[in-house]
């Protein structure tokens, strides 16, 4: 229980757990918190600070986190399963959700799942809605699992002098064994653009740097940190371990690199592909191969666990030229078709939409386009539900 919320025994509720309702400055309610049991029930308008910070308030922890965290919305992140740096260790956004209530063609309010831990029965129709980009249903509310709050949280940031240097040090991190919650890189490009603000450490020169994380027991966060140092070490120029406020200093850091980038020419235009962890340095040096092709200045950061590249071709002006704008949508066509052929996928983690309706054809058979679009029919059969997007 939460100090401060009033229990209430809703209608309905056997169990008489139920907490709430509460309601976040916007109006939007968290319906649910069961510190107990590990769980929470929340409104698709919540946005995720707000259940993170309601799990924190109760010593638990919601890791899932696409950035903006203030602007983002539980739905939002359900509906296009969202990631963030810490799904190295714990997993998307998918990977929280016991439940949904969702509304469908016509406008029938349905439950899918709901706070029990387990669930064998028929389809997972539950995670077919995660992901589905609002196509198949409008997510109103989700149930969430929720995990305890790590004790500590460790960052450790090291320079390399290349892209395959620094790849080949998250290979080892990997091989160690170590279960690092983070391993963030970005490349020598972005580091140009944003690194003199970088906390406590010099990046001047580098062509790589890696944020790696480790998490648990203050004794357990100590010991992963001690093993991720082990195995960068002998790539890296250097290795520095933050402390203190430069903590919290780094990660916001890490979160404003896009928007300093943006700054640099006066736009952007990025992409968000993966692929196996193995071939990250080559898509890496593709996205500067391919920029440089189509006359564009390009970049690139991401998740380097999981092989999660944003890629990125800086712009002039906003909006930009129609020429340059013509030559970065080229630009980014060529890249996915890279990853695809790299073994990776058009998108690591914010889905398809309008942008890319067309990219899903890259890697998907015309059996797997045809059963998607199956699906599609079955919970929508007029095409109400985001027209035009995704396939």
């Amino acid at each position: 229980w939460v100090a401060g919320y009033n229990p209430v025994n809703e209608p309905g509720d056997p169990t008489g757990r139920v907490i709430g309702p509460f309601y976040d400055r916007l109006g939007k309610g968290v319906r649910a918190l069961d510190p107990g049991q590990w769980r929470m029930e929340a409104e698709a308008g919540v946005t995720t600070a707000t259940v993170q910070r309601r799990a924190r308030e109760a010593g638990l922890y919601f890791p899932p986190d696409p950035g903006a965290a203030e602007q983002s919305q539980l739905g939002g992140n359900v509906a296009t399963n969202a990631g963030g740096p810490h799904a190295l260790r714990y997993g998307t956004t998918g990977d929280f959700v016991t439940g949904l209530e969702v509304v469908l063609p016509p406008g029938e309010l349905v439950r899918l799942g709901g706070p029990v831990r387990k669930d064998a029965a028929g389809f997972d129709l539950k995670r077919l809605l995660v992901g589905s980009e609002g196509a198949l249903g409008i997510i109103t509310a989700a149930h969430l699992r929720l995990v305890p709050a790590p004790e500590a949280r460790l960052p450790l940031v090291a320079s390399f002098a290349d892209a395959r240097a620094g790849c080949e040090a998250v290979q080892a991190v990997l091989a160690s064994g170590v279960q690092a919650s983070a391993l963030e890189y970005l490349d020598g490009r972005t580091l140009e653009l944003a690194g003199a603000a970088l906390p406590g450490l010099d990046a001047s020169g580098a062509g790589f740097l890696l944020i790696a994380e480790a998490d648990g027991t203050a004794e357990e966060a100590e010991l992963q940190l001690a093993e991720i140092a082990a195995a960068v070490e002998p790539l890296a120029q250097l290795v520095v371990r933050p402390g203190g406020r430069e903590i919290g200093e780094l990660w916001r850091w890490r979160d404003g690199v896009s928007n300093v980038v943006a700054t640099a020419r006066g736009g952007k235009v990025s992409e968000d592909v993966a692929v196996p962890v193995e071939r990250l340095a080559d898509a890496i040096e593709a996205t500067l191969r391919i920029g440089a092709a189509h006359g564009l200045d390009a970049c690139s950061w991401g998740h380097a666990g999981d092989g999660n590249i944003h890629a990125t071709f800086l712009v002039s002006g906003d909006p930009a030229p129609a020429d340059e704008l013509e030559r970065a949508e080229a630009a980014v066509d060529e890249l996915l078709r890279e990853a695809v052929a790299l073994g990776g996928t058009v998108s690591g983690e914010h889905g398809l939409g309008w942008l890319k309706r067309d990219a899903l054809g890259h890697q998907a058979s015309a059996a797997e386009l045809e059963l998607q679009r199956r699906i599609k029919q079955a919970f929508d059969p007029k095409g109400l539900l985001n027209p035009g997007k995704w396939i």
